[in-house]
């Protein structure tokens, strides 16, 4: 694995709920840092309230090896209860893209949380730098991370959608 291939991760759920409960949830950028080990939550930017094309937020993360740090973010896709997408960084060249893609699945949806590490850089790109020999090692180690968190997301998702 390259940081240069774009690595991707993704985990899907299943929920008792129609599509438009779900994207309730779904659309509240700081719900995810409820359930997720590292984010810790986001606020819109520029007097944006909501998801919108174009949208920024700002969100706030933790690591135990790498400490606190913030990102800002950009809404790339949206389409209401189907697809939120937002680019971390440069949204023409971002350091990762997350999206949550809704589909119908009988009477509940299907939800499925994805991420693409790249293609620009980011806090991963330093420590790839100074150990090439362990390049696929580190991606291998970072997107099981990332997994985890969105696994921890859906099962926060799917508890709240059904209650």
């Amino acid at each position: 694995m390259r940081f240069a291939d774009h690595p991707t991760t993704e985990s899907s759920i299943d929920i008792a709920a129609t599509p438009a409960v779900v994207f309730a949830l779904v659309q509240d950028i700081s719900l995810p840092g409820r359930f997720s080990g590292e984010f810790q939550g986001a606020e819109w930017l520029d007097g944006a309230t909501g998801p919108a094309l174009g949208a920024r937020f700002v969100g706030r993360n933790e690591h135990p090896q790498v400490g606190q740090w913030e990102t800002t973010s950009t809404i790339v896709e949206l389409e209401p209860d189907r697809l939120l997408a937002y680019a971390v960084g440069d949204p023409a060249n971002p350091a990762a893209t997350w999206r949550f893609t809704l589909q119908p699945a009988g009477s509940g949806t299907r939800l499925t949380h994805w991420m693409q590490i790249g293609p620009g850089p980011s806090g991963i790109t330093p420590v790839i730098a100074s150990m090439p020999h362990k390049e696929s090692r580190i991606l291998h180690h970072r997107l099981g991370e990332h997994r985890a968190n969105m696994e921890a997301t859906l099962a926060g998702i799917k508890d709240l959608a059904e209650s």
